[in-house]
């Protein structure tokens, strides 16, 4: 589906008018405070107000995917009131333009296939982003069926190490690099220390 992108209109400049002369009777009486910005550019209408919500949605997901749950975040920030930003999500979401689990299968694909992440890092790093750990668990299920067939997570944690050692490690400093560099990529310590042993035993 071609997703449309929102242009900025471009509004004609209109002269602002003089302000009234000041009447002498009360022209020792304080002026009365400016007015609120963050209120003055509110829409005036439920509908305009809805479709400043949507020109702000669909800005922000032209530049990537995004969650329902940064979409959210980003409306609350540009002062989308609440009941707004959540209709804004419901049509965006029934349009299918965000989706938090083709989100969470292409972050795995991405963070399995070209980073190398394990399965805990993935895990935290799509929680950080709000998805729901049913999504979550459903996107590592569904790679692993499409695209890891057979592979293990020992067994990208062994290729890992191959990339990063050419020589499996054996002294003790060079152990801890390598255990170092697998818990950083997500590989929780217990397997990170049979990836050592099984990859100095030749894999």
């Amino acid at each position: 589906m071609t997703r449309r992108r929102w242009r900025r209109s471009v509004m004609p400049r209109v002269a602002r008018p003089d302000p009234p002369a000041a009447d002498p009777a009360v022209s020792d009486q304080r002026h009365p405070p400016a007015a609120d910005p963050a209120v003055s550019d509110q829409p005036a209408t439920p509908e305009a107000r809805l479709q400043k919500g949507l020109a702000l949605s669909y800005a922000y997901i032209n530049r990537r995917e995004r969650t329902a749950a940064e979409l959210s975040a980003h409306l609350e920030r540009k002062g989308i009131e609440t009941g707004v930003a959540a209709e804004c999500l419901r049509e965006l979401t029934g349009l299918g333009y965000v989706d938090d689990r083709r989100y969470a299968l292409m972050f795995v694909h991405d963070k399995r296939e070209l980073e190398g992440w394990g399965s805990e890092r993935i895990r935290r790093g799509l929680a950080e982003r709000g998805v729901d750990r049913a999504a979550i668990e459903a996107a590592l299920a569904e790679h692993e069926t499409e695209f890891a067939a057979g592979e293990t997570e020992l067994d990208r944690a062994v290729a890992l190490l191959a990339r990063r050692f050419p020589e499996p490690p054996r002294e003790r400093r060079d152990r801890d690099r390598a255990l170092g560099a697998l818990i950083r990529k997500g590989f929780d310590s217990e397997l990170a220390l049979d990836a050592l042993t099984a990859y100095a035993r030749g894999g």
